[in-house]
């Protein structure tokens, strides 16, 4: 019939072996004890790394929508005739999005085209607030003018235009 090819002789150990019969199974080691061992000041040096490296993320890897202030430079005229900066907040994060085998009713639906569905929330703004800004003007001239900033924020439905 078939040749399954050379028969391996089993090892003391009870496994099939590559290597000759005479090496027992002493000299047979395990991947774990063959791993290097970093000395003490490598590992302190990557925890170190590690910590200085979380502290710079912190903000952007906490999970969700949240606020985030930025500087908005406002003008009262495309000239800058007046003008003034303030601090703002926007919504910035990450919202939980999955997609899955569309259901056997959404195939059959669809003319088995829509094969795949997806769910996904934006970070958006769920409040507003009006803020005041002073435009400095030309000599002791001073205006003011309203703004909006994001009062809290929330995952949603993803929305084109939703202001």
């Amino acid at each position: 019939m078939g040749n399954a090819g050379p028969k391996l002789p089993e090892s003391s150990c009870g496994r099939k072996q590559q290597k000759p019969l005479s090496e027992d199974c002493t000299s047979e080691k395990s991947w774990i004890s063959q791993i290097p061992m970093a000395s003490p000041q490598t590992l302190l040096l990557c925890l170190l790394v590690l910590a200085v490296m979380e502290g710079w993320g912190r903000q952007a890897a906490i999970p969700g929508c949240h606020l985030h202030p930025f500087n908005v430079t406002v003008r009262s005229d495309r000239q800058g005739t007046c003008q003034g900066s303030h601090v703002a907040q926007a919504c910035v994060g990450h919202c939980e999005s999955s997609a899955f085998p569309s259901r056997y009713s959404v195939l059959v639906a669809s003319g088995y085209r829509h094969n795949v569905t997806s769910v996904s929330q934006c970070c958006t703004i769920s409040g507003l607030k009006k803020v005041k800004v002073q435009l400095q003007c030309g000599g002791d001239r001073r205006e003011e003018l309203e703004i909006f900033t994001a009062r809290a924020c929330q995952c949603d439905m993803c929305r084109l235009s939703r202001y």
